[in-house]
């Protein structure tokens, strides 16, 4: 019996390996292809008055939310968690939930709301130009 023994053993900590550097791989990706980043220049987010005064839109293909502040005051932010680059896809009236650790953020002026992220969203310049809201770098 004491012969299988280390047999054994080899196959169980081998075994107990493998996973672990599977998970390690994966345990953070979004499904999003890699792209993880805000805007690097404006981006025509639609029409102005799709978002209601005091509400806020997540544009998830532009990674920004934007909330309306006031009738002609707008505020953007990046969509993507500061936690683990995730891209943020939730948002519950102006709560933003990252969906790869639970980090939460308040769209309204990117503050967190919980962690494990510790660090706001980044802020974004934002404008309307023509009725349609212009957000990203160079924007305003």
């Amino acid at each position: 019996m004491s012969g299988t023994s280390p047999a054994r053993r080899t196959v169980l900590r081998a075994a107990a390996l493998v996973p672990a550097a599977g998970l390690g791989l994966t345990a953070c990706t979004s499904g999003d292809g890699g792209n993880r980043s805000a805007p690097t220049k404006p981006v025509d987010l639609g029409a102005a008055d799709e978002v209601p005064v005091g509400g806020s839109k997540l544009y998830t293909d532009e990674h920004v939310v934007v909330s309306r502040v006031a009738d002609d005051e707008y505020k953007a932010f990046s969509s993507i968690c500061t936690h683990a680059q995730c891209p943020i896809e939730k948002l519950q009236g102006s709560r933003l939930t990252c969906q790869c650790h639970g980090s939460q953020f308040d769209a309204r002026n990117g503050k967190v709301l919980r962690e494990p992220a510790v660090t706001p969203l980044e802020e974004l310049p934002v404008k309307v130009a023509g009725g349609k809201i212009v957000a990203g770098p160079g924007a305003a």
